[in-house]
């Protein structure tokens, strides 16, 4: 009996280390997907981090150069964390990437998306809010479509919030037919535009107050003026101060840009928030 138990204490053990092994693995494959090329943008730079509450995560951003000089931008939020919302997550990927192939605009790009993964979200009792946008630094308009996805934050000359037309859309595996509208805003010189996932906004502290969108734009409006990197750096870090050591409940991803007169590269990380 002893010997019989022993020998389950040790499938057992290699079975965790595979696991371990496997998980990491995926966290890897996840971490190159979320950092590909950096384009090279004109007039405005870009940075983007995915903070996962697990080892890996179900959020996912993207944003690469189209071919006419525009900069295309996605940000999305899988119900869920861990292994089932990142394997969701590479299903979402792979639709916007192919549909992102077929559509003119973002909010095209979205209609095919849903068509294509509507199904197999409902049937695992899922869905996947999304926010796609595209940059054209010729015209300085932001193009942009929204499934059920909170809308981006504009930050005017380091002071003020720009009020930017609504764009409502259900969450992607919401209605099967569903044919999204697409909203634009005109950016200027010097405008901070910070897209997020509600891990930020949502996030706990010990009391159980939330951190919220107020606490979140004060965050901003502090420190508009640094560079992208850094503004994610500072809000990170304001989170980390807010929960003060709590584990996090969910992921936390942002997407930052500013427009300027500089051609920048674009930065993409990754950063465990502990």
């Amino acid at each position: 009996m002893f010997h019989h138990e022993k020998g389950h204490t040790n499938e057992n053990t290699e079975l965790d280390k595979t696991l371990v092994r496997e998980i990491k693995l995926a966290r890897n494959i996840q971490m190159k997907l979320l950092n590909g090329d950096k384009p090279q943008l004109k007039n405005g730079t870009v940075s983007g981090i995915s903070i996962p509450a697990r080892r890996i995560g179900g959020d996912y951003f993207d944003f690469y150069q189209l071919p006419d000089g525009k900069l295309r931008i996605i940000i999305g939020d899988v119900m869920g964390k861990g292994i089932p919302a990142a394997m969701l997550m590479i299903l979402t990927r792979g639709a916007f990437r192919s549909a992102a192939e077929k559509a003119s605009g973002p909010a095209e790009i979205l209609t095919i998306m849903n068509h294509a993964i509507y199904d197999d979200l409902r049937s695992l009792g899922s869905f996947v809010t999304v926010l796609c946008a595209d940059w054209d630094p010729e015209r300085k308009e932001l193009s942009y479509a929204s499934a059920g996805h909170c809308l981006p934050l504009v930050i005017r000359s380091e002071e003020c919030f720009l009020n930017i037309p609504h764009a409502g859309g259900v969450m992607l595996g919401g209605i099967p037919d569903v044919v999204y509208k697409q909203s634009a805003v005109y950016l200027d010189g010097e405008d901070v535009l910070f897209f997020y996932t509600d891990g930020i906004t949502e996030a706990q502290n010990q009391s159980g107050d939330m951190y919220r969108l107020t606490r979140l734009q004060q965050v901003l409006l502090e420190n508009a003026h640094l560079d992208v990197k850094t503004l994610e750096e500072a809000v990170e870090q304001s989170v980390i101060e807010f929960t003060r050591g709590l584990p996090q409940k969910d992921d936390i991803t942002m997407v930052t840009m500013k427009v300027n007169r500089v051609n920048a590269q674009a930065d993409c990380c990754d950063s465990p928030l502990t």
